[in-house]
C-alpha cells in the first residue's frame, strides 16, 4: 500500500487552498493509499477531511505526547514524544513521496528533510506560500542544491499532483537515470 505525505501550512489557510487540500485527500484515498500528515490543522486537516471522507485511511504523526491537538479526521494518531522538527523526520521516513501545499518555513524545512532522504516530492504552485516561489529560489528550478540529490516536481492541480506522485513512487526516475535505465 502506498503512503503520501501531505505537508502544507497549518493555522488558517485561504477557501482555495482548503479545496485544493480536500482534493489532494481525497485523491489519495482514491487510489487506495494511506495519507499521513502532521496531524494538525490548515492544510493537514482539509487533506485529512478530503481522504476520510473518500473512504481513505488517515495517520497524523504528532509532535509531542498529546492527541487533543490532532484534527478529527484522524484514524490513527500517533504521538511521537518529539518536538515539530523531529516529528517532521518521522513523517518523512514514514511516507513514500511528499505532496507539498503552501507552506511557511516549517514546511519547507519538511521538504528539505524529504529530499535529503531522496523522497519524491510535488509541490502545488498555485496554493500560495513557498510553494509558489520555489521554483524560483531552487537551483535549476528542480533541486535544493547543486548536489541533485532528487528532482522536485510541479503540479498546478490536485489531481496532477497525486498523479505524479504515483508516477515518481512506481517509476523512480532519478534511480533510471543512475542505472542507465533511461538517459537525461
Amino acid at each position: 500500500m502506498k503512503r503520501i505525505a501531505v505537508i502544507g501550512q497549518s493555522g488558517e489557510i485561504p477557501a482555495e487552498v482548503r479545496a485544493i487540500s480536500e482534493e489532494v485527500g481525497a485523491e489519495i484515498a482514491k487510489r487506495n493509499a494511506v495519507l499521513l500528515t502532521g496531524g494538525g490543522s490548515g492544510v493537514m486537516e482539509a487533506a485529512s477531511k478530503g481522504a476520510k471522507e473518500a473512504g481513505g485511511l488517515v495517520i497524523g504523526i504528532l509532535a509531542g505526547d498529546e492527541t487533543h491537538v490532532a484534527n478529527d479526521y484522524l484514524d490513527v494518531p500517533i504521538t511521537t514524544g518529539l518536538s515539530f522538527d523531529y516529528r517532521s523526520l518521522v513523517l518523512v521516513h514514514s511516507c513514500d513521496a511528499i505532496i507539498m501545499i503552501r507552506g511557511g518555513n516549517g514546511t519547507l524545512g519538511e521538504l528539505s528533510a524529504a529530499y535529503m532522504n531522496k523522497k519524491p516530492a510535488v509541490v502545488i504552485e498555485t496554493s500560495g506560500g513557498w510553494a509558489a516561489k520555489l521554483k524560483e529560489a531552487a537551483f535549476e528550478g528542480a533541486y535544493l542544491d547543486e548536489r541533485r540529490t532528487v528532482e522536485i516536481h510541479y503540479a498546478n492541480s490536485a489531481k496532477m499532483a497525486v498523479d505524479r506522485a504515483f508516477l515518481r513512487i512506481e517509476h523512480p526516475l532519478d534511480e533510471m537515470k543512475n542505472t542507465g535505465i533511461i538517459g537525461d
